[in-house]
């Protein structure tokens, strides 16, 4: 079966249309983002019992968190240059303690490379598909909070005052909004999820992005990239922000997050992965890929 070509499930019209970007669209992701961080904050703080669930929303707007920085650093969030710039600095950045700049000059290899052995990305799915034993003790390691030990003394080595600040900054704020709210010790929820739990899903996220793909090393976007549909409850943990639709990303970096699911539904209903085993229908299926049969 002949693959179809790009040309003909796309036209250049509406590829236009779906690239543009809007304020006040992304403010509105990014608002969502926050409302669902204080809903998940105000739920263990009105009953400490259900602190488990709120730990696990939290981790997920980290995640949203770290893809606004993505997204930022492809100046797509936004349509105004400055808002991208400050945005990915001040919370997307500052949320996961990551610097903007250097994660942007990072990244931007990776797309440039995509698909080559070039790509700094390949050490994060080196070996996939793994055994089962294998992918256990991966995760294992995130959930007791080796992967974050490993993470902290690289991200504090040779670290400076300026360069932690907006980390600083984004914590003192939190730590500010939950005094006066009378429960400073939510913060612990944070750093639950920051240590315990964020890992985790970094992890299922870049295994789906990359890891299942059928092979790292060709150009075809098809064949190097994977996008995962996800369910609601997935979108609310491990794929906020439609990061989930990452070969769309992939093939056109410019369209912004929220315009994802329409590229996404164009390109399958006009059979464009086809013959490609480059989507999965919910992150049970991408597990089950990563694993050797």
């Amino acid at each position: 079966m002949t693959a179809i070509s790009l040309s003909d499930a796309l036209t250049r019209e509406e590829l236009r249309d779906m690239s543009r970007t809007a304020n006040w669209r992304g403010a509105l992701m990014l608002g969502g983002d926050f409302v669902l961080l204080i809903a998940a904050f105000a739920l263990a703080i009105w009953s400490p019992w259900l602190s488990p669930v709120s730990v696990l929303i939290i981790a997920g707007r980290q995640l949203a968190f770290a893809i606004v920085m993505h997204d930022c650093a492809h100046r797509s969030l936004f349509r105004t240059k400055w808002l991208n710039e400050f945005t990915g600095k001040w919370i997307g950045g500052a949320s996961i303690d990551a610097p903007f700049l250097a994660y942007r000059d990072y990244h931007l290899n990776h797309h440039k490379y995509a698909g080559t052995p070039d790509d700094p990305d390949h050490v994060l799915v080196e070996g996939y598909p793994v055994t089962k034993d294998s992918l256990r003790r991966k995760f294992i390691r995130d959930f007791t909070g080796q992967t974050f030990v490993k993470e902290l003394v690289f991200s504090w080595k040779d670290a400076t005052f300026t360069g932690k600040l907006p980390f600083l900054v984004f914590q003192a704020v939190m730590i500010g909004a939950l005094w006066l709210a009378g429960a400073v010790w939510a913060i612990t929820l944070w750093w639950a999820a920051r240590i315990f739990v964020f890992p985790a899903i970094m992890r299922l996220r870049n295994i789906g992005e990359h890891g299942v793909a059928l092979d790292r090393y060709d150009p075809e976007p098809r064949r190097n990239t994977h996008t995962t549909r996800a369910s609601w409850l997935e979108r609310l943990t491990v794929a906020p922000n439609h990061v989930h639709y990452h070969l769309e990303h992939h093939m056109f970096a410019a369209v912004p997050p929220y315009h994802l699911p329409r590229l996404h539904r164009t390109l399958s209903e006009r059979g464009y992965f086809e013959g490609f085993d480059c989507v999965s229908p919910g992150y049970g299926t991408v597990l089950r890929k990563a694993v050797r049969a």
